[in-house]
């Protein structure tokens, strides 16, 4: 968790489990010079399951922040540099009995999340900043760029020649034969997200740094970017209006860890998409029956057919599967941990009800206002967000019939639900107007054939016209 040194304590990134190596900086809640105590939040990240405030588990004075925000940090590497108040310093009234816990740590370094070093995952570093050269270096040849000072160690790093344009990146001013002059994290952020090249600009700032008015600025002239980098598409000088450039938008985060996850899906998983047209008057009828019952503890429709679903996985276990290919083996799951997909500010998440095949509909209906709540919040701890064995996602709140939804890998099947409309309905040998919806059942082929997809997909449909086969299997 730290490395020690004669004075001070590195606070390391925690182990972020669930296969996590890296975490972005997203804000610093402490600078250097404030004194912390014992787990107080000290930075803002973001994972690619969610943003999380890390609580530092020592006290004392911050000597150093180890990142910038934007930046990317791997697990087990510095976050925050501390030197404890018996080191140096002033100790703040009521901590006097501080040391103790600082010298054991306190045990609750990020909820939902190990503690070891990890580290071995893949990491993936930005570009350290470059920074303004001093004023008595001298020029170099303009085949090298400027020496950039390491952020970790605080040591200026050799020289290396500086990118090719043949090979398509960006070349310095050569004008200067140094690289833009830019000192602020924030400013480099903003172009970058914006699609500014900071080697077109001319900073305002003292001695020619670029600033964030000058990057901002840029953003309402495309005429005068336009004109600054004549050669260059819209698409790499700036946001451009519709219908004049492209759009820039960094694939990071949550999002990258989305297209990571469905291009692997559809790269290991063979799927098959079934589906079926389904009466859902006496499902709607059954929760309005219910809610009048219990108005106090409502139930959702989402709610009902999470329960349909549990009983066709205990009927067809198959379904609730993944294939270790490594192992060349299928390992069917003795618990159902429901993923429920959701749609976020931030992108999808599939959050997870553990052991939903323990829960009574009711406390589905609960579990289910109280977890997506927090995932559409980010305040959901990232465990709660993989280890799913299923997943149901209801699209026709969006307003559509049908899908062929990717599996959420590494699972094995997935239930869309289309939205509930009236539509002419068959019953009894006469035309009624009917609530109807869609399901669609996506699912591996390798851990199933068509007659147990089929017969998993009708059962569901069955309940759903008839929620009384419910109870034969509760």
């Amino acid at each position: 968790m730290t490395e020690r040194t004669e004075r001070t304590l590195d606070f390391l990134l925690p182990d972020l489990g669930e296969g996590l190596s890296e975490a972005e900086i997203v804000e610093w809640r402490v600078a250097v010079g404030d004194l912390v105590t014992v787990d107080q939040s000290v930075v803002e990240v973001e994972t690619a399951k969610a943003v999380v405030d890390v609580p530092c588990p020592y006290a004392g004075r911050v000597v150093a922040l180890h990142g910038a925000a934007g930046e990317v940090r791997p697990v087990g590497q510095p976050l925050v540099t501390i030197a404890p108040l018996d080191a140096g310093g002033d100790e703040p009234p009521g901590h006097a009995t501080y040391r103790e816990e600082e010298r054991a740590g306190s045990g609750n370094v990020l909820i939902g999340y190990g503690t070891g070093h990890g580290g071995s995952g893949r990491r993936r570093r930005r570009p350290r900043l470059a920074v303004a050269p001093e004023p008595a270096a001298t020029a170099t040849d303009d085949r090298t760029a400027a020496r950039p000072v390491d952020a970790e160690t605080g040591r200026t790093e050799p020289a290396v020649p500086a990118p090719d344009a043949a090979a398509g990146e960006p070349v310095p001013d050569r004008t200067t034969g140094s690289a833009p002059l830019v000192i602020s994290p924030i400013v480099r952020r903003l172009a970058r997200e914006r699609g500014v090249d900071l080697a077109s600009l001319t900073g305002t700032g003292p001695g020619g740094v670029i600033r964030r008015a000058d990057v901002e600025a840029t953003l309402s002239a495309p005429a005068a970017r336009l004109a600054a980098v004549p050669d260059a598409p819209a698409a790499h000088v700036g946001l451009a209006p519709a219908g004049e450039g492209d759009t820039i938008i960094p694939l990071t985060g949550i999002r990258r860890a989305i297209a990571d996850k469905l291009s692997r899906s559809r790269r290991e998983i063979p799927e098959v998409t079934v589906w079926v047209d389904v009466d859902a008057t006496g499902l709607l009828e059954t929760r309005a029956a219910i809610n009048a019952a219990t108005p106090d503890q409502p139930v959702s429709v989402l709610a009902l057919l999470a329960r349909i679903c549990l009983s066709g996985l205990r009927k067809f276990p198959q379904l609730n599967s993944r294939v270790d290919g490594e192992g060349e083996r299928i390992v069917q799951s003795a618990a159902v941990h429901l993923g429920i997909a959701a749609q976020t500010d931030r992108g999808l998440v599939v959050p997870v009800l553990r052991d939903a095949h323990r829960l009574t509909t009711r406390e589905i209906a609960a579990a289910l206002a109280e977890t997506t709540a927090a995932t559409r919040a980010g305040t959901l701890p990232p465990a709660r967000l993989t280890g799913g064995t299923f997943t149901l996602n209801n699209y026709g709140v969006f307003g559509v019939d049908g899908s062929t939804p990717i599996i959420n890998h590494p699972e094995a099947a997935l239930l869309g639900v289309g939205r509930i409309v009236d539509k002419p309905w068959v019953v009894d040998g006469q035309l009624a107007v009917r609530k109807v919806t869609q399901l669609s059942l996506t699912f591996d082929h390798r851990v199933c054939d068509g007659g147990v997809a089929g017969g998993f997909l009708r059962h569901v449909a069955d309940c759903v016209e008839q929620p009384a086969l419910l109870v034969a299997n509760v």
